[in-house]
């Protein structure tokens, strides 16, 4: 039958302004018991720890708070929940906080709570790359089962840019014991999500949603869905097919009896156990099955003087453009490898994987024979990627399949051994066989492996292209594996090889494979593949063979020196700031902004907000544009004509709410757009806001709360700013609708970011 979690603790406990749940485990036991007992008695089977925020960016005493929240959450008499919520802040390269640094947070959490504890619960994340961090942290520091529960909005969409499919993909791969979604909507919202939960996934899934919108009445937060209309969508949540069922912002003891009663006699669902091949990147899921898919070759040195040079030199900035290269011709997904003997991979691998990801939604493929750089840079990737490789010697499956199992990864099996590559197909097709079964022994699955029958040039063997589309054909159809090869490799030492590439790509395509590592700059190879997917059924409508045979223009190349403009909506700092200090020979500063800088954010702005560009990018073609102020700025001082912005906005988290991620994404947009931004940090006192206003002259204040119980500081500082100043108030964050900003007398409500500029400049226009 369907378990029960409890409900909402923060909403529950009612706390003041400034006042902290986690240190009431310590100060008020009481009182943290007493809304556990309160669930408890409701029938909820399972306890949630008060321990949701605990991490040492706010507290000193972590292991003593959360040991005070685990016994507590004990004492009612049920299984114990260890909760881990988000740290409230964003991780590299969009905020500030380093990727180990936020396991290390969580695994601080971990030691101290595992031992009081049945379950680990990761909740209300909307960000993969700390989620993947909190899950690390779990199943390094302790055997509890873990749960994993994110918070999407509905468009099915994390905060930074991450869907259901590709977060799905992550944490399967990372060896989660049961995926979710909560926070953020109402059980009805939720449905969809549930449904697309269990076409992803095959682990058993938890929903936990808020009693629906919150609303302000007599300056109170509350919400409005009733404990019966709650149950009554927790039913259809419950007969959809989920394991475990609870609430969160806003559900009450009686919102979880309700549920419980409804529900209690309904059995539980694990969704069907998929066989899909999938890797991803942080918001884009690539399913390597029917369908061929396209690995660009490109970031690679073998035959590429350049690229060993800008290796050499650390140029990361060239390892980029050519990721963004062959994304704009059509990969799907992007192997990555530096290997020099004279540079540190290790160290390479890593940087060209964190930067890459930063800027490119597509998925990579880690691509080195050297098992500590796999290992580095599997740690530090955001999603599931492919690796590349494992071959059929018992030393190398030994040293790579744990580190798949542990990171997860769709893993390239070569069929090579300690003989070396066999000539025949039949000697190839034995070594897939024992990759596939020693696989296995390690607990991968075979829709995690992906077979390369290795490609040998024709030039010293004719059978060789035979030998290995036989290969192919087996491993793909009889053995039911995925197949990829490097398809370049069977020109070597022939002229004109375009001709004999695109030949044998074509013919591999017939025989089953599924990726082929190619270079997507090569026209004829990426007109084979487009036109085998249109004479295949692949392309529906022939849409993008249509596509890619109208798109104009000449293939671009990795060392091209983009414009200002493309610079910044590409994210590539250096450039931006080179371009723009060109610029500024011949051309005056303000029409760089309106000309280049402007439009190329109004771009980027107008991709997130159609779900096309996502927040890491938003935020790198930011700070790309922020280089090129720098440069225009420092040209204004030189020559003594730097101006202050007239239009000033003063921006702060309210009192109470420690929360600045959201604020400081519009702080940074803001500025950008050309905004004097004057930025009052978090838990900022109402009367310090409204001081502020008057002391800067500002005619408008932006304000941002991510948590309910801080809103009527909202509320009161709108009301002190409008008694005491002529400034408008503009208010955004997770818990608030356009509704409940009216109710509370802001002036303007912005739903993300880029809506916060709009309004800005649609107020400092004159319309405001």
């Amino acid at each position: 039958m369907i378990k029960f979690f409890d409900g909402g603790m923060g909403s529950m406990l009612n706390l003041s302004a400034g006042e902290l749940p986690e240190q009431l485990n310590i100060t008020q036991p009481d009182r943290v018991f007493a809304v556990h007992k309160g669930y408890a008695d409701a029938g909820a089977e399972f306890i949630t720890a008060n321990t949701f925020g605990a991490n040492s960016l706010k507290y000193d005493n972590v292991a003593e708070l959360v040991k005070a929240g685990v016994a507590l959450a004990k004492k009612a008499g049920r299984r114990v929940a260890l909760d881990i919520g988000p740290t409230g802040k964003l991780l590299k390269p969009m905020g500030d906080l380093d990727f180990e640094r936020a396991v290390e947070l969580f695994s601080e959490v971990v030691v101290a709570g595992k031992d009081g504890a049945d379950v680990i619960i990761i909740e209300t994340m909307s960000d993969t790359y700390e989620l993947k961090a909190a899950v690390l942290a779990a199943k390094e520091n302790s055997n509890l089962p873990v749960f994993a529960s994110m918070i999407f909005d509905e468009k099915g969409r994390l905060l930074t840019g991450g869907d259901v499919k590709s977060a799905c993909a992550m944490l399967e791969g990372l060896g989660v014991d049961v995926i979710g979604v909560n926070c953020g909507l109402g059980p009805k919202q939720m449905i969809p999500l549930v449904k697309e939960l269990r076409n992803c996934t095959s682990l058993p899934i938890i929903v936990m949603p808020n009693a629906g919108l919150p609303e302000s009445v007599d300056g109170q937060t509350v919400y409005n869905v009733s404990p019966d209309e709650f149950a009554q969508d927790m039913l259809e949540i419950a007969k959809a097919g989920v394991s475990y069922l609870g609430g969160c912002c806003g559900t009450t003891p009686k919102h979880i009896r309700e549920m419980i009663n409804l529900c209690k006699n309904i059995p539980d669902s694990l969704p069907e156990k998929k066989s899909d091949t999938v890797v991803c990147s942080y918001s884009t899921a690539v399913t390597i099955g029917k369908k061929p898919v396209v690995i660009g070759e490109r970031i690679n040195p073998t035959g590429k003087k350049l690229f060993k040079e800008a290796l050499r030199n650390n140029d990361i900035d060239y390892v980029i453009k050519e990721g963004l290269a062959q994304q704009e011709k059509g990969a799907h997904i992007l192997d990555v490898n530096v290997g020099l003997p004279e540079i540190d991979e290790v160290k390479m691998l890593s940087d060209a994987v964190y930067n890459l990801q930063s800027v490119l939604p597509l998925p990579l493929q880690l691509d080195s024979s050297n098992a500590k750089a796999l290992e580095n840079a599997m740690r530090i990737y955001n999603g599931k990627p492919m690796v590349n490789s494992v071959n059929g010697k018992q030393s190398s499956m030994k040293e790579i399949f744990p580190l798949v199992k542990k990171y997860g990864g769709v893993v390239v099996c070569l069929c090579l051994d300690e003989d070396g590559i066999p000539p025949t197909a039949q000697g190839r097709i034995d070594i897939a066989k024992k990759i596939i079964a020693t696989a296995q022994e390690y607990g991968i699955d075979k829709k995690d492996l992906v077979v390369d029958a290795l490609t040998m040039t024709i030039s010293t063997d004719k059978n060789n292209a035979i030998e290995t589309l036989k290969a192919v054909k087996y491993i793909r159809n009889e053995l039911g594996v995925g197949t990829v090869l490097g398809v370049s490799n069977i020109s070597f030492g022939l002229p004109k090889r375009d001709a004999i590439n695109t030949a044998f790509f074509t013919l591999a395509l017939e025989n089953g494979l599924s990726a082929g590592i190619i270079n997507p700059l090569s026209e004829p190879m990426m007109n084979a593949y487009y036109s085998f997917n249109a004479l295949m059924g692949y392309d529906d409508n022939c849409t993008e063979y249509i596509e890619s045979v109208t798109v104009s223009g000449t293939a671009p190349t990795a060392v091209s020196v983009f414009d200002l403009k493309t610079a910044i909506i590409k994210g590539i700092k250096e450039d931006a700031g080179a371009c723009a200090k060109e610029l500024l020979k011949a051309t005056a500063p303000l029409d760089i902004i309106n000309d280049y800088i402007i439009p190329a954010l109004d771009v980027v702005g107008d991709g997130f907000e159609k779900n096309k560009i996502f927040l890491p990018q938003l935020l790198m073609s930011a700070d790309a544009a922020k280089e090129a102020f720098n440069e225009i700025k420092a040209h204004l001082v030189l020559t003594g004509q730097e101006k202050k912005s007239e239009n000033k906005i003063v921006i702060a988290t309210v009192e109470g709410d420690i929360h600045d991620i959201g604020k400081n994404i519009v702080k940074v947009l803001l500025s950008n757009y050309g905004f004097d931004v004057i930025d009052l940090g978090k838990d900022v006192k109402c009367e310090k806001v409204m001081e502020e206003a008057v002391k800067n002259n500002c005619r408008l204040v932006a304000l941002s709360a991510l948590m309910t119980t801080t809103v009527p500081n909202m509320e009161k500082t709108i009301r002190l700013i409008h008694e005491n100043t002529d400034a408008k108030v503009l208010v955004g964050g997770a818990v608030l609708t356009k509704s409940y900003a009216k109710m509370i007398n802001a002036d303007y409500y912005a739903k993300d970011a880029m809506e916060s500029v709009r309004i800005a400049k649609s107020f400092f226009g004159g319309e405001g």
